[in-house]
């Protein structure tokens, strides 16, 4: 006779539910988005939900870390990638404008979206490092494109960074706001107007 199986079977799949949890914090935003917001896409119960994810805070963690390995990834995909820190943002920029305006799913960035209203500061405060460390992150790379003689020593690797982190966001708002992907597309190619060329071999600076 076959032994029962002790415990109640998970009812629902961990993963759809993570993903059903991903879509409702990036419309509506952490603050906005309730327990039983939750409870209703993710297609679980209260308990199940607290059992499987934790609490609301708990579960909006794990929701960043897999937008920004999903959703997400093809900003640290383009500075992986690409040769140097220009083709780099044009890229990511240019990526941006296709996921921005993507129809599958929720308009804009939900790092940036998810913080809109956003009253606990906690979380207010894990979203704002996670943006300024991606600040950081471009940075460094502009730096290391200089170091080269990528980019001209006048470059100011702060200034540039933190401008192409203005720009990102405002495309994510601007995608909020009903901008198409060509719309975009063109507010990534003016934004690299703003870049300094980079340099061929053995140019003087």
């Amino acid at each position: 006779m076959a032994t029962k199986q002790r415990g109640r079977p998970r009812s629902f799949d961990r993963e759809t539910a993570l993903e059903q949890a991903i879509r409702t914090f990036w419309e509506k935003g952490y603050e906005a988005t309730s327990v039983s917001d939750l409870t209703r896409v993710m297609g679980i119960g209260a308990p199940s939900l607290y059992a499987a994810f934790g609490d609301k805070r708990t579960l909006f963690d794990e929701v960043v870390v897999r937008y920004g390995a999903t959703h997400g990834v093809f900003s640290a995909r383009a500075f992986d990638e690409e040769p140097t820190a220009r083709a780099a943002v044009s890229r990511m920029l240019h990526e941006a404008a296709a996921e921005f305006t993507d129809p599958s799913h929720p308009r804009g960035c939900l790092v940036i979206t998810a913080a809109t209203n956003c009253t606990t500061p906690e979380v207010e405060e894990a979203l704002r490092d996670r943006r300024n460390t991606n600040v950081g992150l471009i940075e460094s790379r502009i730096r290391a494109s200089v170091a080269a003689g990528e980019l001209p020593e006048r470059t100011d690797p702060a200034a540039l960074a933190r401008y192409t982190g203005a720009v990102f966001q405002g495309m994510s708002q601007q995608a909020r706001d009903g901008a198409t992907r060509e719309d975009l597309e063109a507010v990534a190619d003016l934004a690299m107007t703003a870049w300094p060329q980079d340099r061929p071999a053995g140019s003087e600076v």
